[in-house]
């Protein structure tokens, strides 16, 4: 009887040793588990110059955050679109993607995007977030804006006796006093570049497949056609970019220049005797009176991990403090309603042309309705555009034939591409 109770003793010791030792591993392995950190990783586009900047709010968060770990990696800008599509067609894609919001409208048109709830766009301008539906829903949050000034020579403009621009009319108007009495063109609208034409068709309410070919279009290319014919514009309007146009400013052969607020630090370094005739006024606008403006953005692939996280960093990311240190740095526009009341967004010294220009781009923020919509083929649209551009001022045919041409292309390209989708997501046999 003794031996069997030893015996017993023996076994519920070793027992509760095993269960102790059980308990003491678990303990361990969820703590382990519990101090895991949840890693975000981070794609920007082309900030590799700010690093100390990112690397500043990336400490900040994780400061805050303890239990979060972010993988920043900048990528170039010329490989962000391929990175990304590769990426969000994988199953470990990025958690936050910094782009345009060309790329990602095609990205959301292909349902590869996390939908946003509107609850968490309240801090940012109401225009900015309407141009970014697609479909009426949400699939990205807005990082930064331009938009472009009038940059003009003062010399110039009181040589020729006129008073700047405000509208395209006006600068239509004084093209030849500009042209007889200082022997320099208005101006190069490099109108055959990118989406150049298309934005400025915008701002008369032309904008898409159904109204290329109206006549308030005919009227708006008719318009840059006599300019084009009567020698008012340079010739190489058809042809050349804002940077060719940025060096015929800066040698005062043309009296103004739409652009950013960061050309005038180029036209400093590099001009400075046009610059000390430099001054800075809005942008031209249309028939409908709003402006241009471009951005870029952050999206969540739906695929991504940790969407809940990203999305939090990204709202961190476009705070009032972090937008207003990023501003100062770069000359770029916050998008956060509570930054762009801050008076470096509100005043400025009159001999101060940058800060000038940033209240001028800012204030043109809250009249951008109605915002250029991307389409489908974008590029290929723009191509069109393009192309007619260079028919019509080379008067190769009637305007309106030239754009019932555009109107019809336009469809096609569309249609092609509804084809393609239907194709894709089509059952396999």
């Amino acid at each position: 009887m003794k031996k069997i109770l030893i015996v017993l003793f023996i076994v519920c010791f070793a027992f509760l040793g095993s269960l102790f030792i059980y308990n003491q591993n678990n303990n361990i392995s969820e703590s382990n588990e519990n101090n895991k950190k949840v890693e975000i990783t981070f794609w920007t586009l082309q900030m590799s110059d700010f690093s100390d900047y990112m690397n500043g709010i990336i400490k900040e968060y994780e400061s805050q955050n303890p239990n979060i770990k972010i993988n920043w990696i900048d990528v170039p800008f010329s490989e962000g679109e391929k990175r990304t599509l590769a990426s969000v067609l994988s199953d470990n894609p990025p958690d936050l993607i910094n782009l345009n919001p060309d790329f990602s409208a095609l990205l959301a048109q292909k349902g590869a995007l996390q939908e946003i709830e509107p609850q968490y766009t309240k801090q940012y301008v109401p225009e900015i977030i309407e141009s970014l539906k697609y479909n009426g829903k949400i699939y990205s949050l807005p990082w930064y804006a331009t938009s472009a000034v009038t940059i003009y020579n003062k010399q110039l403009f009181k040589k020729a006796n006129v008073e700047v621009p405000k509208t395209y009319e006006e600068m239509g108007k004084i093209a030849p006093e500009i042209k007889n009495k200082t022997n320099a063109y208005i101006w190069l609208p490099n109108i055959t570049e990118n989406d150049t034409m298309l934005r400025i068709l915008n701002k008369y309410g032309v904008n898409s497949q159904h109204t290329i070919d109206s006549e308030k279009s005919v009227e708006v290319f008719d318009f840059f056609k006599n300019l084009y014919k009567n020698n008012l514009i340079p010739t190489e309007t058809i042809t050349q970019t804002h940077r060719e146009a940025l060096e015929k400013y800066m040698s005062e052969n043309i009296a103004m220049f739409q652009a950013g607020a960061n050309f005038l630090n180029m036209i400093k370094e590099n001009a400075p005797s046009t610059y000390s005739y430099t001054d800075v006024s809005s942008q031209l606008t249309g028939a409908l009176g709003q402006y241009d403006f471009s951005l870029m953005n952050f999206v969540i692939p739906l695929k991504a991990k940790n969407q809940k996280e990203a999305l939090d960093f990204a709202l961190f990311l476009t705070n009032n403090k972090n937008q207003l240190d990023l501003a100062r740095l770069t000359n770029i526009i916050a998008v956060n309603n509570e930054t762009l009341k801050d008076p470096f967004y509100t005043k400025y010294y009159p001999n101060d042309l940058m800060a000038k220009a940033r209240v001028i781009s800012a204030k043109q923020l809250k009249n951008i309705k109605p915002s250029l919509k991307s389409e489908r083929n974008q590029k290929e649209v723009n191509t069109l555009i393009n192309s007619a551009t260079q028919e019509i001022l080379l008067n190769k045919e009637d305007t309106l034939s030239i754009l019932k041409r555009v109107s019809k292309n336009w469809k096609l390209l569309n249609s092609d591409n509804k084809n393609r989708q239907t194709s894709a997501l089509a059952p396999q046999t």
